[in-house]
């Protein structure tokens, strides 16, 4: 294990593409730049031991003052639909990559968000503030813990250095950690300027590094589209399974991989509502909780537009509308596999020992209504479901219930379909502590730390930070965090603003 971010092995990774994917720039300094939070849960993971924030050395590196001479800093290039139209050039306009490292056999790209201009960044001075940098480390590292495919954060170093948004705010530099920052808009950006060589060069590069088992299928740019797929339906399941909101699901902000990407205006949904909008700029309601589905299909007939020049044989009418004809069958599956995995999970959280079949069905389908037409807190309802199936006239869930005539019917089917798998009620409430956490991070949990923060305290963002590492667990110490939210919180709102 290394002690020093400087002693990393850092390679080109997606630098090695050539100018026409990236620009080579240096980060910009911040003064008298200080340690934040760190996750040494991750620095573990990529080859560092906790000492590495003992090190004047990484506080420079990781705050933009300071490049090591093995490492070729530099911004991607990319393009994107914005709000459902069509945005043109986009980029790392607050993002700046350090390359690539190997550890134990996985890869990760280290990137700086927050430090400093670039190409891209258009009006923007590229610089990230505090406030948004502890809600994107927390959630990312919070994310990953509940088993959700997300980037990752390794620290978060801040300045006095004023920044303007909505006001006068401090600077903070997020270190981001993912095996590749890639989006649907880098497709998008070369196939929109006929640029087909090089995005046939970037799909390569992407099976090369990501998906090395297509190298062998007859169509390898075809299959690699549906894998993207797959793995879109099923992180969106995964989302709306623990009431997750991204608020700016932009084809920008669609990983390649099939990763939670840019922790923008995002939040857990406290009182639950299918219509639930976690960015108070979303006027429209596009990105809704209940809309998140559609849109990454939305997202991927974007992407797939994009790729067809490369899975068409050539770039002739016929060719083309074969590419089409191949296409169209995949973007058809995505319902059903979305519909798939959030069947499972959601019985899961129930607490259901067997395939999803129609009682099951309806008894989530009811659910869900209930929930949303009483605006039920959605962590704690789940969470506290176990104490109602060993003791259902435990008022703890009732007393959050306007309708309970409703509940009830609808509880007295569930505890009796959970009597037909046999099995000792012990055992099924254990599975479904598995799976339904006790710790999420509420609006107005991240908005404290953010508060104390901004005062030169970080010690709440570090107790958030060790509690998320467990979500699932009882943890006594941070009992608190478990609670429902008070009332002011219904208030907190949360923009693009960052």
């Amino acid at each position: 294990m290394l002690s020093k971010i400087g002693a990393l092995a850092f390679e080109k990774g997606f630098l090695e593409l050539g100018s026409e994917f990236s620009t080579e720039l240096q980060p910009t300094s911040l003064t008298e730049p200080s340690w934040v939070v760190t996750s040494p849960q991750l620095a573990s993971e990529i080859g560092l031991d906790a000492r590495f924030i003992e090190d004047q050395e990484s506080l420079d590196i990781l705050s933009g003052n300071q490049v090591p001479t093995h490492i070729r800093p530099f911004a991607s290039v990319y393009s994107g639909h914005q709000f459902g139209v069509w945005a043109g050039q986009l980029g790392d306009g607050r993002a700046i990559s350090f390359g690539q490292i190997a550890h134990q056999g996985n890869a990760w790209e280290i990137q700086l968000k927050g430090a400093g201009s670039t190409p891209y960044s258009r009006m923007g001075d590229g610089r990230a503030v505090l406030r948004s940098s502890i809600r994107e480390f927390l959630c990312s590292e919070a994310m990953h813990h509940l088993g959700i495919p997300t980037t990752r954060a390794l620290a978060i170093t801040s300045s006095p250095t004023p920044i303007l948004r909505e006001t006068l705010e401090t600077a903070a530099v997020v270190t981001r950690v993912a095996p590749s920052f890639i989006r649907f808009g880098h497709f998008e950006h070369f196939a929109a300027n006929g640029l087909h060589e090089q995005l046939q060069t970037l799909c390569n590069y992407v099976i090369q590094y990501h998906y090395p088992h297509l190298k062998k299928s007859d169509q390898p740019y075809l299959e690699l589209f549906k894998e993207v797929l797959e793995r879109s339906a099923r992180l969106v399941a995964q989302w709306q399974s623990v009431g997750f909101c991204h608020g700016v699901l932009n084809t920008d902000n669609m990983s390649i991989l099939g990763l939670t990407l840019d922790y923008g205006p995002f939040g857990f949904m406290d009182k639950f509502s299918l219509n639930h909008i976690c960015n108070h700029t979303d006027s429209q309601g596009r990105y809704s909780y209940a809309n998140q589905p559609s849109i990454f299909y939305w997202n991927l007939v974007r992407l797939a537009q994009a790729l067809l020049p490369v899975i068409a044989d050539d770039d002739s009418d016929e060719a083309m509308e074969a590419a089409i004809e191949k296409i169209k069958p995949l973007l058809s599956q995505f319902s059903e596999i979305y519909q798939q995995h959030y069947r499972k999970l959601m019985s899961q959280k129930l607490g259901f020992q067997k395939g999803v079949g129609q009682e099951s069905n309806e008894l989530i389908q009811e659910l869900i209504k209930i929930l949303d037409n009483n605006h039920v807190d959605y962590t704690y309802f789940f969470r506290n479901l176990t104490k109602v199936i060993h003791q259902p006239s435990d008022p703890i869930l009732k007393d959050l219930i306007i309708d309970r005539d409703s509940f009830d019917q609808w509880l007295y089917k569930y505890l009796n379909f959970l009597n037909t798998f046999n099995l000792p009620l012990s055992e099924i409430t254990l599975q479904m502590n598995q799976v339904n956490p006790k710790y999420i991070l509420r609006q107005h949990l991240a908005q404290n730390a953010i508060t104390l923060s901004q005062s030169g305290d970080h010690s709440l963002t570090k107790a958030l930070q060790r509690c998320l590492v467990h979500p699932f667990d009882e943890q006594p110490e941070f009992e608190d965090f478990a609670k429902l939210p008070p009332e002011w919180a219904e208030h907190l709102e949360v923009s693009c603003s960052s």
